[in-house]
């Protein structure tokens, strides 16, 4: 079965070519590495050495936001029309573990049915020669958040709300069935959430295979994303339009905590500016 990597960028050139060098040191090379630069013509002339050469895609950028579900989705069509039977969407921080892509080339060639995911470590600052891709099975912490197999075990029935973009693979055929991801969506949140519903809907399951480990390189963000709140509340909107709920209440209570949103009945408001506490003014969100 031929096999496809899709990646979707905007900036982070580094760590884009740290995520190359891992895939080409795995133990099974994808047949096709398909990079969609989101915005980002700086990218386009990217010409890495190497055994595995990237199909360079450009997708522009749109007033409200990186379009992230529609550059997925351009990049898996792109998969399909190579010939791809697995495609692997691997998030532009994520670095590869050495058998990432044989590890969801087994479980999609055993079980098509299966949208599947694998852990996700989050990796600590890397020193100044990087990360030594070498190490990095030594480094194996997944996520607490996220099932987190063995190697060599999976599990199949996973919660949706609990699918995540940063590392997936599924079967064509799945792809086809599901339609993609939501392009209505725009700028950071939700995609991934409403991905997970639309699995389900199109009756086909959710599974965790130990056998493909990611690693997430460092960068520097906040926890909440406030700098994404506006997108956050728009595609909030959008997703309780779509499925009767609002999604990514964790962040939006802790946004109700710092005075940026306000619950109202089964929804949520922004809050406006000249309503915030004096402390939270610092707090708009940025590109």
């Amino acid at each position: 079965m031929s096999t496809a990597v899709v990646t979707i960028v905007h900036g982070r050139h580094d760590h884009l070519a740290a995520q190359h060098r891992s895939l080409a040191a795995g133990t099974r090379l994808p047949d096709e590495y398909v990079v969609v630069a989101m915005d980002d013509t700086d990218l386009l002339g990217w010409r890495p050495d190497g055994p595995l050469t990237p199909v360079l895609l450009a997708v522009p950028g749109t007033p409200l936001g990186l379009p992230l579900a529609a550059a997925r989705n351009a990049g898996v069509a792109r998969a399909l029309e190579g010939g791809a039977d697995t495609v692997i969407c691997l998030d532009v921080d994520g670095l590869a573990g050495a058998e990432l892509v044989a590890g969801y080339a087994r479980a999609v060639d055993e079980s098509p049915a299966v949208v599947w995911s694998g852990p996700v470590t989050y990796l600590p600052p890397p020193g100044t020669a990087g990360y030594d891709l070498g190490a990095l099975a030594r480094m194996d912490d997944p996520h607490p958040a996220r099932p987190a197999p063995e190697p060599g075990e999976q599990q199949v029935g996973a919660d949706p709300d609990l699918f995540w973009s940063l590392s997936f693979a599924l079967h064509r055929d799945a792809w086809v069935a599901t339609g993609g991801f939501c392009e209505d969506y725009v700028g950071y949140g939700g995609e991934d959430t409403d991905f997970g519903q639309t699995i389900v809907a199109a009756g086909l399951e959710l599974g965790w295979t130990g056998s493909a480990r990611a690693f997430h390189q460092h960068h520097e963000s906040h926890d909440p994303p406030v700098q994404h709140v506006d997108d956050i509340m728009r595609n909030g909107r959008l997703f309780d339009a779509r499925w009767g709920r609002w999604p990514m209440t964790g962040w939006l209570e802790e946004f109700e905590r710092r005075g940026l949103v306000r619950r109202v009945g089964t929804h949520w408001e922004r809050v406006a500016a000249d309503e915030r506490p004096r402390q939270d003014s610092n707090l708009r969100p940025t590109d």
